[in-house]
């Protein structure tokens, strides 16, 4: 099943159930799905990896909104962000923990010869490429950079 199918299948739910900020979140995702295939001339919809870099972009987008609401004090719009981040979330793959990125990215550097910090933009050419939406691109680099300065991994 596409994102998209699953999108309009939850949305269906949503309004089955009343749940007026699920309803939201999935127009929100739909929106952007729609608006992806109309650039790429869509009519063979979107691959997969395609797909996980927009939920990818649109759950970092919530994050850091509901960041910035936070900081105003501003909980009501905080709570609509994160409500919506949760939803984003449901569709994307399992999220790497700590130890499990770390040992990735270590399979990784001893795949590629990576020997130092030289050797950063070669990692994160093929981490970025193999967990992408598995872990934030942020916390990748900062754990590439970190394995890289301190070759005893």
């Amino acid at each position: 099943m596409t994102l998209k199918e699953s999108v309009d299948a939850g949305i269906k739910q949503a309004m089955l159930a009343k749940d007026k900020a699920r309803l939201q979140a999935l127009r929100s995702i739909k929106s952007q799905v729609l608006l992806a295939e109309t650039e790429k001339g869509g009519a063979d919809g979107l691959s997969q990896d395609t797909e996980i870099k927009l939920l990818t972009k649109a759950a970092k987008q919530r994050r850091e909104s509901a960041e910035l609401y936070a900081a105003q004090g501003r909980t009501d719009l905080e709570e609509v962000e994160l409500a919506e981040l949760a939803v984003i979330e449901e569709f994307l793959p399992q999220q790497l923990d700590e130890g499990d990125l770390r040992a990735r990215l270590v399979e990784i550097i001893q795949r590629v010869g990576a020997t130092g910090p030289s050797d950063l933009g070669k990692v994160m050419g093929i981490a970025s490429r193999e967990l992408a939406g598995q872990a934030d691109g942020r916390a990748i680099s900062q754990t590439v950079g970190a394995l890289l300065n301190n070759t005893d991994f």
